[in-house]
């Protein structure tokens, strides 16, 4: 009869337990209230294409297979990014090591011992026992720290809040890289071109020195004339071996970018495609809402989920904690008799732990975890209004960028035709040589600045995504429509 209601006891004390875990001390998260704009502006950019369709691998849009395959590389090989994959398993390791806490912590424990005991000392040792004595113990341990104020539950949550906060910030570094890749990219593919219109232009520059090589020797032009042409040579070839170094560090950045290894850095040479010029808009409609899914704000968010979590796990430390502990198993003089009946051993005890006077230590706890927390706050909502920033800062770029290339391409176009009819003026000695390389420089710089403009417009573009976060589906196009 005692023995059923000391069980019947434990049950109700282990029910009472149960029922009382279920409240969990500390705040529960609740999304900041944020003052959002309904959706975003309508473009009036009448060739802007309405990405509904584009998906996480955004850099198809500009249809060029060396750019897919850049993409591709990177993300397979970048150090950034294998470095968040790292980070992303460290902190699921964590988590795991926090979900433990829940279960009871049970080892096993075999000791063995042998000791002689003196005749000489304090208390006398009974002759009749031998004075070498042989000891043998097995036992089964079971610790469990019952969660009576929900600690370990709000533990749990920080760490399920830290890992989805890794993988954000994971998502982060591989939109930043793509978006990188690509800008890189660009700039490599307008450095080539713009080497190319210089070498153009240095062509051109070296054949007419040689015709005014030959005019000098029939007297028809003077020394001071040839060595002005020579001068200006000389200006083309310096651009060149500018524009050259520059193409070089782009190419070795990219290279790096890539991930390649140091012999491929410094051997291998990266093949370059002819990336399209898209115009993107954001669909009608788009609830802006949608970027709160850009993955540094879900890294910023969940990081303050964790915070508020945490404030949960100190304040439990005002309350009492509860520990059980206990073992079964056998103790004996003889290894033969360990395991049994007589030799049978076990215990069950129950600790309860109550702070007293600490000092205010944990008051102090829970006011650093509240401020971090508001910290958190603070810099989620800033992370938000930047975000938005970014993104009416991208669509401006953008349709600035357009309108830069429109009126650069037509510069060029016009001052392509006025080469044209300069050199035909040189020729017929209408135009002198002065007023001959004056249209020439206008002319290479009006190239130059359409090439750096359609470079400026490729690169708005990728800029509006990563300012998005990447791409979005049909089906919360069709959603918000």
């Amino acid at each position: 009869m005692n023995k059923s209601k000391t069980t019947w006891n434990a049950v109700v004390v282990l029910l009472t337990a149960c029922l009382l875990a279920a409240c969990a001390v500390g705040p529960d998260y609740k999304r900041p209230e944020l003052a959002l704009p309904e959706s975003w502006p309508q473009q009036q950019d009448a060739a802007a294409q309405k990405a509904n369709s584009a998906d996480e691998q955004w850099w198809h849009l500009y249809a060029d297979t060396t750019l897919d395959q850049l993409e591709e590389e990177a993300l397979a090989h970048n150090s950034d990014i294998q470095v968040a994959a790292a980070r992303v398993l460290e902190v699921r390791a964590q988590l795991g090591v926090t979900q433990a806490d829940q279960y009871p912590a049970v080892s096993a424990n075999v000791n063995e011992s042998r000791t002689e005991y003196t005749l000489n000392g304090a208390t006398p040792y009974p002759s009749t026992l031998p004075r070498i004595q042989n000891s043998y113990q097995a036992t089964l341990n079971a610790s469990y720290e019952l969660d009576l104020w929900g600690k370990i539950r709000r533990a749990n949550e920080a760490a399920r809040a830290d890992l989805l906060s890794a993988e954000s910030a994971k998502e982060t570094v591989r939109l930043t890289l793509t978006t990188q890749v690509a800008q890189q990219y660009f700039s490599l593919v307008s450095l080539d071109a713009q080497e190319a219109a210089i070498q153009r232009l240095l062509t051109s520059r070296q054949e007419r020195i040689g015709l005014n090589k030959k005019q000098v020797e029939v007297g028809v032009l003077s020394e001071y004339d040839l060595h002005q042409a020579e001068a200006d040579v000389a200006t083309v070839q310096s651009q060149l071996a500018s524009i050259s170094l520059a193409r070089n560090k782009q190419e070795t950045a990219l290279t790096l970018l890539l991930g390649r290894s140091p012999r491929d850095v410094m051997g291998s040479e990266l093949h370059r495609g002819s990336p399209s010029s898209p115009v993107v808009s954001v669909p009608d409609g788009l609830p802006a809402d949608l970027l709160l899914r850009r993955p540094d704000l879900r890294d910023a968010e969940q990081r303050l989920v964790s915070l508020n979590a945490r404030i949960g796990v100190a304040r439990a430390q005002y309350f009492p904690s509860l520990s059980l502990t206990g073992y079964a198993g056998g103790q004996s003089v003889a290894f033969s008799n360990l395991f049994s009946g007589p030799s049978r051993i076990f215990q069950f005890a129950a600790n309860v732990s109550e702070p007293i006077f600490n000092a205010g230590r944990v008051g102090y706890l829970v006011d650093a975890a509240e401020a971090r927390r508001d910290q958190a706050l603070l810099q989620y909502k800033q992370a938000v209004a930047n975000a938005f920033g970014d993104v009416r800062n991208a669509l401006s770029a953008q349709s600035a960028a357009r309108q830069v290339l429109t009126y650069e391409t037509t510069r060029s176009e016009a001052l392509a035709s006025a080469y044209k009819q300069a050199e035909l003026r040189f020729q017929a000695g209408i135009a002198s040589r002065l007023e001959l390389l004056d249209v020439e420089r206008n002319y290479l710089q009006a190239q130059l600045n359409r090439l750096d403009a359609e470079r400026a417009q490729r690169s708005a573009v990728a800029d509006l995504f990563k300012a998005l976060g990447g791409g979005w589906k049909k089906q919360e196009v069709a959603k918000a429509q």
